[in-house]
């Protein structure tokens, strides 16, 4: 146990032993923490617009909508909480599920303002909705990388 625990004090700020796999004494490692870290904040983004939407914007009184709206917060919450922390091998299945949560209402937008979404339409490109498709984008984009990294041969 003793040794467990000196070990844990000397690699403190270093990589996550699965991580350190895929350093290839290029910054292998580096990199593909940084697009992890990157892709939770995106996704963070993602959620805290639509909280945003649910409160400043009155969304909460929108049946069906309303209340996908705040599950998108909560999940995206969740999800860059855990890409954030030092959960190892748990970052592969947070990663496909930020991407998830990200495409998932990138389609739903592109569906409610194309016809009625369970009784709702939405229209026109005001500020937060920029701000939510360039965060969708590039959350797919840093957490595809971060799994592309990830996969790749050693």
């Amino acid at each position: 146990m003793t040794q467990i625990t000196e070990r844990t004090r000397r690699d403190v700020g270093r990589p996550m032993p699965d991580e350190a796999v895929l350093d290839d004494g290029r910054g292998g490692s580096r990199a593909a923490t940084a697009l992890r870290m990157l892709g939770a904040l995106a996704v963070l983004a993602v959620g805290a617009v639509h909280l945003e939407q649910y409160f400043g914007v009155h969304f909460n009184v929108v049946p069906v909508i309303g209340p996908l709206f705040f599950l998108n917060f909560a999940g995206a919450a969740l999800i860059a909480l855990g890409l954030l922390l030092p959960l190892g091998r748990l970052h592969i299945p947070l990663a496909l599920g930020g991407m998830g949560l990200a495409a998932t209402s990138f389609v739903f937008f592109y569906i409610s303002e194309q016809r009625t979404l369970f009784g709702f339409q939405d229209y026109g490109y005001r500020p937060a909705i920029v701000i939510a498709l360039v965060a969708e984008a590039a959350a797919v984009l840093l957490l595809g990388g971060y799994l592309a990294r990830r996969m790749r041969p050693a």
